[in-house]
């Protein structure tokens, strides 16, 4: 395991994770998905915030946060929050499944300068049970994005890991401001830098951050004005965008279904063809007979 995995402290469970994002290239988040055993976790301080979701059966739990002590039945679904930096011990009786979302403190600062215009914002540890589909919804978004995209995954999670971060400050810290809102739409220019800057990347992985720098916004104002103004997020917005340049690629006919989704920035050849099936409806080989046939 890295260094990043190790300062979360996940060596002291019995079992490795069953998928972990350690090697993916993701920035501001770390997913992983774990079954284990009935188990008592000693005393340990982790330096990231540690959102838990239970997606396995009920389970009885005991935790110690940060000098709170509570003991909950835990449904499929609930979550507890665990800011960074502060003692956690638990016990469970029984086999558990859950996934740990990880952000860096550091992260959850900046986003709250951006957002709020605060940057001594704080987590509040929540113990009890907690069901929110949102962050529920994050969670097995992260997962299925991992599976099906792996190292091509990052700006996904990216664009995953602000939603989350504005959505626990909003309601899961000590802020008691609104959320400033960026209104408008981008102009003719800023919309052609945007678009010239994804096609003229298409063959690597273009961070959220980048995109929203060009028109000198958060990423997360960004990625609201972006969908407001399309209808679709950035991240499928350049997925669509790689698709039409294989659809273009495939009709010239000059390179293999590998050499196109290297091109254009997937991660093998069984990546492209999930996403252009998904979109167009039918394989790249078939869309290129088809083509042929015309």
């Amino acid at each position: 395991m890295t260094d990043s995995i190790k300062k979360n402290q996940l060596l002291i469970l019995p079992q490795s994770p069953i998928l972990v994002s350690d090697g993916a290239n993701w920035e501001n988040i770390n997913f992983a998905q774990f079954r284990q055993p009935p188990c008592h976790v000693p005393e340990h301080i982790s330096q990231r915030h540690i959102i838990c979701i239970n997606v396995g059966k009920p389970v009885r739990l005991e935790q110690a946060v940060g000098g709170q002590h509570e003991t909950v039945y835990s449904l499929p679904g609930d979550l507890a929050i665990y800011p960074a930096h502060l003692s956690q011990k638990f016990r469970w009786d029984k086999e558990v499944e859950f996934f740990n979302l990880f952000l860096e403190p550091s992260f959850l600062t900046q986003v709250g300068y951006d957002i709020f215009g605060n940057d001594h914002l704080e987590l509040i540890p929540h113990l009890a049970a907690l069901f929110d589909p949102l962050v529920q919804q994050i969670g097995f978004a992260l997962k299925k994005s991992l599976e099906v995209d792996g190292e091509n995954s990052n700006f996904y999670a990216d664009s995953m890991a602000h939603a989350l971060a504005v959505h626990l400050l909003s309601r899961y810290s000590t802020n008691s401001r609104q959320i400033k809102i960026v209104t408008g739409s981008f102009t003719q220019q800023q919309w052609k830098q945007i678009v010239g800057f994804i096609e003229a990347n298409l063959d690597r992985n273009i961070s959220l951050t980048e995109l929203a720098q060009i028109v000198r916004l958060s990423p997360y104002h960004f990625a609201h004005l972006f969908k407001k103004s399309t209808g679709i997020s950035p991240h499928q917005y350049i997925i669509h965008c790689r698709i039409e340049r294989a659809k273009q690629l495939l009709v010239l006919g000059n390179l293999s279904i590998a050499e196109i989704a290297q091109v254009i920035g997937f991660a093998s050849q069984g990546h492209l063809t999930y996403h252009f099936k998904r979109i167009v409806g039918a394989t790249p080989n078939i869309f290129r007979r088809d083509r042929k046939n015309i």
